[in-house]
């Protein structure tokens, strides 16, 4: 078995998805996914005639997301046509998958170059809404029209399941806005000192003018006492109906957990961003390294996936952490970078307090809350900042994960290659 290692990881800066506001979000998703594309191409002297096939994340696949994404936005690119794409979903947790994905391939022996990444214009999917209001698609509602699923698997929104977790493990809204808090300054500070300088690729409008630099979506000045101002955002939401029995996404969580009393907390300011954006990594076998004369700057040390209450929807990175430090043989104090995605501010405190993090480690440079989380492709970029962040700082191990809807997990581990070499 060969190992599988990382050449180089790009992004977009992260737009604010929503049409008309977000700098990004007048343009299509292939632009987002040739971008990333191009920038791995033309920094790596690549041969995209010799890229075995492109392995790309994107959770609503619809309207001008389907299609094949992957393959689309390389041929958008201008790869060669020998570079074949796939496009998966693991809703918030694609980004990871795909990374995985192209290094099983790899470490299998059946490939040598391969790109992985994903791309998800949050602005693009009221628009897909819009386009489906009152077709057959818009009634399924989440068990895509088999009610009876609800049976044994309760299926709520994300915002209320992260409210009833908070409860559930006793975690305030106080504590869940100074991580919020925490975010935005880590993020203001990453900025400040130019971290995210060598991934961020901007992205250009059509006709060759700029659209978008910098990630568009953080509010620096956010303060615990504005926090406290805010009123819960998933009020209303507890009470819209899942199915068409009436049962509202509350009671689906109180259908599988009757005893269970809880209040909204989670706000803006606790959840993830609604953006736009697009990451991209280039990965290669050691023959391939031998091949384009490239020098790797970390492997692959495992990937694996977890599974968890799909009722509680959130609940699975830590299941998943543990499983992919049980496979790599450490510890959680072996990881020098954590990046556990903010989806909301419970997921990653709950994962803190559960492993036992030094707080330290944890979302370095600002997480979701404070930049932003374009669903397929957050998982890509987590990879590429977790990298970028054991460079600066001379770390050897990352791990990365994130929940996903459904109560999935997938978590990856990466090693920096001049730490591996020099232990």
């Amino acid at each position: 078995m060969t190992y599988a290692y990382i050449i180089d990881a790009v992004r977009t800066p992260r737009g604010i998805g929503k049409l008309g506001k977000g700098a990004l979000a007048h343009l299509h998703p292939q632009d987002l996914g040739a971008a990333v594309l191009r920038a791995l191409r033309d920094r790596n002297d690549l041969d995209t005639s010799r890229v075995d096939d492109i392995v790309w994340s994107c959770s609503q696949q619809r309207g001008k997301q389907g299609g094949d994404l992957g393959r689309l936005s390389a041929l958008w690119a201008g790869y060669d046509v020998k570079a074949s794409g796939v496009t998966l979903d693991r809703f918030c947790g694609g980004g990871i998958t795909s990374v995985g994905f192209a290094a099983g391939q790899i470490m299998a022996g059946f490939e040598d170059v391969l790109i992985a990444g994903g791309t998800e214009m949050m602005s693009h999917h009221a628009e897909a809404d819009s386009w489906e209001q009152g077709t057959e698609f818009a009634r399924l509602g989440r068990a895509r029209g088999n009610e009876e699923l609800y049976r044994d698997h309760p299926i709520s929104a994300v915002g209320v399941a992260a409210d009833a977790i908070a409860a559930m493990e006793g975690i305030t809204r106080a504590e869940l806005e100074a991580l919020g808090v925490d975010s935005q300054r880590k993020a203001k500070l990453a900025r400040d000192d130019g971290r995210f300088e060598r991934s961020i690729v901007p992205v250009s409008n059509r006709n060759g003018s700029l659209a978008l630099a910098h990630d568009e979506y953080p509010r620096p000045d956010t303060t615990l006492e504005s926090l406290a101002q805010l009123r819960p955002a998933f009020v209303a939401m507890e009470q819209v109906a899942a199915a068409t029995d009436g049962t509202t996404m509350r009671q689906m969580i109180e259908r599988k957990y009757p005893q269970l009393e809880w209040e909204p907390v989670h706000h803006v300011g606790t959840s993830s961003g609604v953006v736009d954006g697009s990451a991209a990594l280039l990965l290669a076998s050691e023959q391939g390294l031998k091949d384009n004369g490239w020098k790797p700057r970390a492997r692959i040390v495992t990937a694996v996936n977890a599974g968890d209450c799909p009722t509680l929807i959130l609940n699975a990175p830590v299941p998943a952490a543990r499983k992919a430090l049980a496979r790599a043989g450490l510890g959680v104090e072996d990881i020098d970078v954590w990046e556990i995605n903010e989806a909301f501010a419970v997921v990653t405190e709950k994962a803190i307090r559960d492993l036992g993090i030094d707080r330290a480690k944890v979302n370095i440079n600002g997480g979701a809350i404070a930049l932003g989380h374009p669903i397929g492709a957050t998982g890509s970029i987590l990879i590429g900042t977790a990298l970028d962040e054991l460079e600066r700082s001379g770390g050897r191990y990352a791990l990365i994960t994130m929940c996903a809807f459904g109560g999935m997990a997938p978590a990856i581990i990466i090693e920096r290659v001049d730490a591996a070499v020099h232990s």
